[in-house]
């Protein structure tokens, strides 16, 4: 806590990172007033009765920032972006072009981000249509002409694109990355709300529960902490060299293996994709054909947020993103050729591919332990209700994990300005 104290005070020593500070800040202020701008033609009163008896759909606007709820021109969030983010990561690994951009460093990034909004736009569209449809049959929003629906679906499409757009602003110009702080800030904004009905249910029955819950949330955090900042260090030697008259390396360093690499990506990831199966049954189960009405009934039935396919799909695709996204930022190959290319060696290890095939095989090990770890986060809510039985929190691990790896991510980001700054310093 003294070393964050520390930071923050430095970092409001520091001109420039006061001054992206309080840009991102102020992003953080402008997403919250679209947040609060309704699309015209909503019964808002309806639709927040509708997601106050909808778990699923209480939890949906719990990572949207509240917009669902108030139906604003961000009500899509930034699901659409992450889809398409989803899309292009799988669609990677099946055309070596896209492969051979991601190795081109920061450009082939630009490149792929750029595709990325591309995609979601569309994605975006068709979204806002099926959010259309499932509200008009609920009689929350009346039919609507071909002319005004085309100005709904590119209105919340819009503002989708502009979520993105300050995403990207706070990654250039602020501190962190954008898309996570303003998933962070949508979270913490939905904090006070999910306390609030939490707090008016509260008896002396339940009192005691709520202990037990505030004390397992409590351990979620401290354990987040902990395994973000565990590491498996892997000694490397380099080598004695000879260049003129002076004489490099002859020293060891360790490389740092984080027991979690992908960081927040694979939860934020996962829950995009688990939403899906319940967003579509909520569709199909007011249809009026029987058939569809069975099927969206029995897959809401199945993918309920309490129910066990839903938890089970939930850990399933956590681990699997995991994996994936590990893979994604973490070559052992490259990792392996650099060692070698200055000098370096493990200890017990040949240079080249066996140190690429033992850094792999460490790697995969300790990743199993953090994929576990955020499997197990992820399905959080479920095993507090079946000890506490407090029913109404709607943010459970999930949101907490995101919280505190964004709140860590950032610090840590603002922490390498001020060191970068203070080299920059001495060099002058």
């Amino acid at each position: 806590m003294e070393r964050i104290l520390a930071i923050f005070k430095n970092s409001l020593k520091s001109p420039d990172v006061r001054k992206k500070i309080i840009f991102t800040g102020f992003i953080f202020v402008v997403a919250r007033i679209f947040a609060h701008i309704p699309v015209p033609g909503v019964n808002i009163a309806q639709l927040q009765s509708l997601f106050s008896q909808n778990q699923f759909l209480a939890l949906l606007d719990v990572f949207s920032g509240g917009t669902l709820a108030n139906f604003s021109v961000m009500a899509l969030g930034l699901n659409p972006y992450i889809n398409a983010t989803i899309i292009l990561q799988l669609l990677t690994m099946v055309f070596p072009k896209l492969e051979e951009l991601q190795k081109e460093g920061e450009s082939g990034r630009q490149k792929i981000n750029q595709y990325a909004r591309m995609i979601t736009v569309p994605l975006a569209m068709l979204q806002a249509v099926g959010m259309y449809a499932l509200l008009r049959n609920q009689g929350i929003i009346a039919n609507l002409n071909i002319l005004s629906l085309v100005s709904l679906v590119i209105t919340m499409a819009a503002g989708t694109m502009l979520l993105v757009w300050m995403g990207e602003l706070i990654t250039e110009r602020g501190v962190g990355n954008g898309i996570s702080l303003l998933i962070f800030a949508g979270i913490v904004s939905r904090l006070p709300v999910a306390f609030g009905q939490t707090a008016t249910t509260v008896n002396s029955q339940n009192f005691f529960n709520l202990i037990i819950f505030a004390v397992m949330a409590v351990a979620v955090i401290a354990s987040i902490v902990i395994v973000n900042e565990a590491t498996r260090q892997i000694t490397v030697y380099y080598a004695k060299q000879v260049r003129g008259n002076k004489m490099y390396g002859g020293q060891s360093t360790h490389l740092p293996l984080r027991l979690n690499q992908a960081g927040v990506i694979p939860i934020i990831f996962a829950v995009s994709l688990v939403l899906l199966p319940s967003m579509i049954a909520n569709y199909l189960s007011v249809s009026r054909t029987p058939i569809l009405h069975s099927i969206g009934a029995s897959v809401a039935l199945w993918f309920s947020p309490t129910g066990f396919f839903y938890n089970a799909a939930y850990f399933v695709l956590v681990v699997g993103f995991t994996y994936f996204y590990t893979a994604v930022v973490f070559n052992p190959k490259k990792i392996a050729e650099e060692i070698q290319k200055y000098g370096g060696f493990i200890p017990g290890i040949r240079p080249g591919a066996s140190t690429a095939n033992y850094l792999n095989y460490i790697l995969t090990r300790i990743t199993l332990a953090g994929a576990l770890f955020l499997g197990i986060i992820a399905i959080f809510p479920t095993i507090a209700r079946a000890f506490t039985n407090v029913q109404n929190l709607i943010i459970g691990g999930t949101g907490i994990l995101i919280v505190v790896s964004v709140i860590l991510e950032t610090i840590k980001a603002i922490e390498a300005q001020l060191v970068m700054r203070n080299y920059e310093g001495f060099a002058k």
